[in-house]
């Protein structure tokens, strides 16, 4: 799979696509919303003009040039209450609808990676977190950006007013560059050094976490690690806010630099009208006004882009960075999966190292999986047996060697083909808090409600006695934190999940990776047995079911044993083949049942 850099996109071209994904979902609101945001600008803009004419009024004692500036600073300030009433509104609309549209944006392609690297790769899982945590805001980039848009009108009519008196004074709009500039280093800055810590932040979280949720509770209790949890949470939280806190006060001290010379500029454009032009008090006036305005809307820009390129760009830059990194994972190979299996599955020379690491975990592994075997899969802790689930599955593509199926490499056929023909169970199996028909279900999704193909699945796993103890059988809503929702323990929970892999009625490659961990050994052999006689019983559709499991007495019953040790395959044959032989799954055998035995 081409991977995408690890480097952002550029921010103007990821505004870009944010904006169009904002189009796309609302373009009605969009367009109205920054219509009015602009618009409410011009009359608040006006204000130093109305006021510097009700002060030439005042002066000359013209009645109507009162009357007329006290009629504009009316319409201004009526004007801009019901424009920003109005924009309020649309603003709440159209954020709504487009927090929607970007939530579910970033689950769709967070889901449609077909490769599972962007959930396991540190690096990965920082940028992912931090895009988490900002996606539930990432709405506000608009309001933002329109936001910006508005305080440069205002800034244009404040500017076009100044110059009115005397052009130098649109030298005050050069005095603001400083603020603009340090506003537009100092969150490019701060977002480095927080994506360079965040994993300290992931840490403490998941400290939090620990301490906090009643799963670990009595483990934490029993061995007296509350405090030290504590402290530990409380030295990761200081890594993280550490170096962050650090830069924001040499940022701020920056930022109040730059803000002092804008300052002086406008104590000094004061003092050159009133003295040095002996300028009338209207235009004294418009001067401290327009300033004075210049000064908030400066303030206003200024804050605005440091959100904007500070917060929401780089939200902006890693949303386009997940699509890129989506659509370089969605390989569009013009293979096609077989209807059944005729000679099976083979592994030649596949190596693979996870992303970002060095280390080998499988090496040069060549492997027959024939149609209609059952082929048991073991080998100690570590030897890379789920990593070899993880590739027949097509989680992964190997580093190098490749999967064939049927002959057809695996790497050619598009991941959604290929696992809609492949079912299974997992020790790492997730708790899906629905009804109990659902909870088994979702293993076929087009028959999620189909209560007999459920029986049946449920009839399969052995799951019978869990169901049973349901009080509403398969209506039973699972997970205590839901109204109704009743509590199951870990094995029943596994039995479930094990039931939910038997849903697909006739996949290619069935894959079992110890799915029974939690049952005692009789319970898993007995299971076992009866996968591997149905397993039999449909030969004839070629499918390899692949029993992977630590318990070695378990498998015995497997046509074939791929036995691995140090990342490499060392032995395949039956179980009286191999102990015949006298080598590593004898060695590992008669050590299990001897402590067995004991």
């Amino acid at each position: 799979m081409t991977r995408s850099p690890d480097d952002l996109p550029p921010a103007l071209p990821a505004l870009r696509r944010t904006l169009a994904i904002g189009y796309r979902a609302e373009p009605r609101l969009l367009l109205a919303n920054f219509a009015l945001t602009t618009l409410t600008a011009l009359p608040d803009a006006l204000m130093a003009l109305w006021l510097a004419l009700l002060a030439r009024g005042v002066s000359d004692h013209d009645r109507r040039l009162v009357l007329g500036a006290a009629a504009g600073l009316w319409l201004s300030a009526t004007s801009t209450w019901l424009l920003r009433l109005v924009l309020v509104r649309v603003d709440r609309r159209f954020r709504d609808r487009i927090a929607v549209a970007l939530e579910s944006h970033v689950a769709h392609l967070q889901a449609s990676v077909a490769t599972i690297e962007h959930h396991e790769r540190p690096a990965y899982l920082d940028r992912l977190a931090m895009l988490r945590d900002q996606v539930f805001a990432l709405d506000h980039l608009f309001a933002s950006l329109f936001s910006v848009a508005g305080w440069l009108v205002r800034l244009a009519v404040t500017l076009v007013l100044l110059a009115s008196i005397h052009p130098a004074l649109v030298l005050l709009a050069a005095a603001a560059l400083p603020p603009v500039l340090a506003a537009s280093w100092r969150p490019g800055r701060e977002r480095a050094v927080e994506q360079g810590v965040a994993w300290h932040d992931r840490l403490a979280r998941h400290l939090f976490a620990l301490g906090a949720t009643a799963g670990p509770a009595k483990e934490l209790r029993v061995l007296g690690i509350g405090e030290a949890l504590v402290a530990r949470r409380r030295a990761e939280w200081e890594a993280w806010y550490g170096p962050i806190g650090r830069v924001r006060l040499g940022s701020a001290v920056w930022q109040a630099l730059a803000w002092a010379v804008f300052g002086s500029a406008y104590v000094g454009a004061i003092v050159f009208v009133a003295a040095g032009l002996d300028a009338p008090a209207s235009a004294v006036v418009l001067v401290v006004a327009a300033g004075g305005r210049l000064s908030a809307y400066v303030g206003g820009a200024v804050g605005e882009i440091g959100f904007l390129r500070g917060y929401w760009l780089e939200a902006s830059r890693r949303l386009a960075w997940l699509e890129d990194f989506a659509a370089a994972a969605d390989e569009h190979g013009d293979g096609e999966a077989p209807a059944t299996l005729a000679h099976g599955i083979r592994l030649e020379h596949v190596t693979f190292r996870y992303p970002g690491s060095d280390r080998v975990v499988l090496d040069d592994v060549t492997a027959e999986l024939p149609a209609g075997a059952v082929v048991a899969l073991v080998g100690e802790n570590g030897a890379g047996k789920t990593t070899l689930v993880k590739l027949l599955a097509r989680l992964y593509t190997p580093t190098s060697g490749r999967v064939l199926v049927d002959g057809v490499d695996l790497a050619t056929i598009p991941a959604a083909v290929w696992r809609e023909r492949v079912a299974g169970a997992f020790q790492d199996f997730y708790r899906f808090e629905l009804r109990a028909q659902e909870v088994v279900g979702v293993g076929d999704l087009p028959r999620i409600d189909d209560r007999p193909a459920a029986e049946e699945a449920i009839g399969r796993a052995g799951a019978g006695d869990v169901v049973t103890s349901l009080r509403a059988g398969l209506a039973t809503q699972l997970g205590p934190r839901w109204e109704g929702g009743v509590d199951v323990s870990y094995g029943q929970w596994q039995k479930l999940a094990l039931a939910r892999g038997f849903m697909r009625d006739a996949p290619l490659l069935l894959v079992l990776d110890e799915p029974t961990a939690a049952l005692d050994a009789e319970t898993e052999h007995a299971l076992f047995e009866r996968y591997a006689s149905a397993a039999r019983l449909a030969a004839s559709a070629g499918r390899v079911t692949l029993l992977v499991s630590h318990r070695f007495s378990t498998v015995r019953m497997a046509d074939l044993i791929v036995v691995l040790d140090g990342t490499r395959v060392v032995e395949q044959g039956t179980h009286a083949a191999l102990m015949a032989a006298g080598g590593r799954y004898a060695e590992l055998y008669r050590i299990q049942a001897a402590s067995y035995a004991t």
